[in-house]
């Protein structure tokens, strides 16, 4: 189906959501028609975020509003939709569109398996009404669902729209940049000479993937990295629960600008806590790259403002190599919890894999080191 198409049918004009690789041809037409304008379209921090503003929209406007998102980002709407949008509360219409990864019978990456099977499931019991649109669909079937969903959002309740692989389809290219110049890959590369045999945690998405093949080309061993394949935004208290419970050992978080927006509040416990032995590092694309390159607002705030205010005890920015290296080491023997920003690039080479290597095999390989490991260094 046009995307083009399903938007005229659907009648909204104001969209707000987090991108989806899924919902690509969506997400590209929003920023081909509207770009990031406030009064139509807004990339939010994460989907709850998406929510309260669809609800807010509503109650300024009284028009329905249309919230986009990943499958995976249903979790962090179930509060908002249970007691805010729910008719048992304010009862404000909202359509949600939703990518379905990890539907059953198609592969996908196993942090979606789960995911997957109780999408439907999980609408259902929040009393959102569905309909599957699929690449067969068309404009006439998808005109009498909404049809049907007009009424139901008249009486206060929220429909959704969830979307299957290589149903909708835009035909406009868009190209995402900036003005920076320092690769991922690159950027990683140099961590990982640095941090030796320490711990890493790396973030979602292409962060993980360039780090899994990063040690397989230095014919390293996994064991030293934890794969943070889903659950975005939360690597670094992945990290900080860690490094609390491992003082002897210098914890490394790769983070992404994307991620951090998704739960920023972690920064504040983090800072509250200022474990010795942790160094952050945020990559900052100002992109939610791994699916599409949509932009974030990472690009008009400063982190490292934000890390002083929540109490990290030193925090700073860069955007080369030579910079990059000295603060790498200088945080080594630091002795504090450090931040280091890092200005990135949008792009990754084609070719670039997946862990080979299943998530309870990276979870247990890197309990056994954590175990193990007698780290020389002390903080």
């Amino acid at each position: 189906m046009k995307v083009e198409n399903f938007v005229k049918i659907i009648g909204s004009d104001f969209y707000t959501g987090v991108p989806d690789s899924q919902l690509k041809a969506l997400c590209n037409y929003l920023m081909n028609i509207y770009g990031i304008d406030s009064k139509h379209h807004i990339i939010a921090s994460n989907e709850g975020n998406c929510t309260a503003l669809a609800a807010g929209y509503h109650l300024a406007t009284g028009k329905i509003p249309v919230v986009y998102m990943q499958n995976s980002g249903e979790g962090n709407i179930i509060n908002p939709v249970a007691s805010l949008l729910n008719d048992k509360v304010y009862a404000i219409p909202v359509i949600f569109i939703i990518g379905w990864r990890g539907e059953p019978g198609i592969y996908d990456e196993p942090q979606h398996i789960y995911q997957g099977e109780v999408t439907v499931r999980l609408l259902e019991d929040m009393d959102i009404q569905t309909f599957v649109i699929d690449r067969n669909t068309t404009d006439d079937e998808l005109s009498v669902a909404m049809d049907e969903f007009r009424s139901v959002l008249a009486m206060g309740k929220d429909v959704a729209f969830v979307i299957r692989k290589d149903a909708l389809i835009y035909n406009e290219k868009i190209e995402y940049k900036n003005d920076n110049a320092m690769i991922r890959e690159e950027i990683i590369r140099h961590i990982v000479k640095v941090s030796g045999d320490d711990p890493i945690v790396s973030t979602t998405g292409k962060t993980s993937r360039e780090l899994f093949e990063i040690r397989e080309h230095n014919s390293q061993s996994h064991q030293y990295d934890f794969l943070t394949v889903g659950s975005m935004g939360h690597s670094s208290s992945i990290a900080l629960g860690i490094a609390i419970n491992k003082p002897d050992m210098r914890i490394w978080c790769i983070d992404g600008d994307g991620a951090v927006l998704m739960h920023m509040g972690s920064m504040a416990v983090l800072g509250a806590n200022k474990p010795k032995n942790l160094i952050h590092i945020v990559i900052n694309n100002g992109a939610h790259e791994t699916v599409g390159g949509m932009p974030t607002v990472a690009g008009q705030i400063d982190f490292t403002a934000i890390a002083g205010a929540c109490g990290y005890p030193y925090a700073v920015s860069v955007d080369n190599f030579e910079d990059l290296d000295k603060e790498l080491e200088a945080a080594k023997v630091r002795g504090e919890m450090s931040f280091i920003v890092v200005k990135c690039a949008i792009g990754a080479r084609d070719n670039l894999g997946r862990p080979t290597t299943t998530a309870l095999e990276n979870k247990r390989n890197f309990m056994e080191y954590l175990l193990k490991s007698t780290e020389n260094e002390r903080y």
